[in-house]
This record gives C-alpha cells, structure tokens and sequence, in this order.
C-alpha cells in the first residue's frame, strides 16, 4: 500500500502544492520563499525518511506568516491523507534532539484527535528574517490538520536558531516512528477499534 499524498492549496493569500510519501528515502525538492522554512523542512524530511516536495508563493512581501501556517496546513492534510485508516502503525513516537547547547523533546499521539502543547521560548525575535513565534503558528496548523496530538518541549538552550532546528529534528524523529508498521499490531492500535 502506498503512503503519499499531494495536497494543492489556492488562495488570496498563498499558492501551494505539497506531495509526501511516508516511506520514501528523504528526498527534498523544496521551493517557496521563506529561507530559514525551507531549512528547517529540508532537515524534516532527511531525519524522518519522508519524501517531501512544496512549490508555494506568498505574500511574504506583507510578512512570512500566511505562507508558513498555509505550508503547516498542507502538510497537515497530506500527512493524515497518506496514513489512510492507520492500520499496523506505531502510533506514538518520542524524540529528545540535542543540538549543541539546546536540548529538544517532540512527543506525538497519531490519536485522530488535533490537540499542540507547546512549550518553547526563544531567546530572540527572529533568526535571520524569520520571525521566531512562526514556530508554533506552523505546528499549530500542522497540528489541527493532521489530527494528531503533539506535545512539543524545549527543554533548554541558548542560541534561537540551534533551538528550533532541534524541535524540527525531534520532530521527525518522533513522526517517523509513530507512522512505522509494526506486524504484530492488527488493524489499528486502539481499544475502540479506530484512530
């Protein structure tokens, strides 16, 4: 069975066409005009094994926030598309990052229900252009797409950048192997029956 999907997404405000396929190799064809996004996906993909293409316009000429939570939307819903009914996989997944001198923790419920505890502060406004209170902005909309439950905990750190970029990896990790097939789970890891 394959596990991919592609999502295309038009409106006044953003362009977009995102594919991902759970069980590909990492391969990246990021374009869309949001630099320090595109690096932290393009880390998201290779960490988490997922093959992830985006093509995106904006209006980031206004500011960078309706392309990262419309880019956060997208992969929300390709995310839960490609999971079909959910059946063998691991459900939950948990990863700690470090990276240098932060320490980051992603934990996640692929429960059906869309639910974000985030607890992170950055030391900075922005890194680079990029404004640093994107970061819960796109996972919130991943989140409330995708319908899963994530609980993301930057435990510690310093420098912004080294920060967010261990939630992303943590994040990948965790994903990754929560939507692993385990052969001894039938059907769907649920006492209800459904996820």
């Amino acid at each position: 069975m394959s596990r991919q999907a592609s999502i295309q997404r038009d409106t006044t405000e953003t362009q977009i066409q995102l594919a991902l396929n759970l069980d590909g190799q990492g391969q990246r064809d990021l374009r869309f005009p949001v630099p320090f996004l595109r690096h932290m996906l393009d880390l998201f993909s290779k960490h988490s094994s997922f093959d992830l293409a985006i093509a995106a316009n904006g209006d980031v000429d206004i500011d960078d926030h309706h392309t990262v939570e419309d880019i956060g939307i997208c992969l929300g819903q390709a995310f839960k598309k490609a999971l079909g009914d959910k059946a063998g996989i691991r459900r939950y997944g948990n990863r700690f990052t470090p990276m240098d001198e932060s320490l980051a923790q992603v934990t996640v419920d692929i429960s059906g229900r869309s639910f974000l505890v985030f607890h992170a502060e950055f030391p900075t406004e922005k890194v680079g252009t990029f404004s640093t209170e994107l970061v819960q902005e796109f996972f919130q909309a991943f989140t409330g797409n995708a319908g899963v439950t994530l609980h993301v905990n930057l435990h510690y750190g310093t420098n912004s950048h080294h920060m967010i970029e261990g939630i992303f990896k943590a994040f990948a990790g965790a994903l990754s192997e929560a939507v692993s097939v385990d052969p001894r789970i039938q059907g769907v890891l649920s006492t209800k029956g459904v996820l």
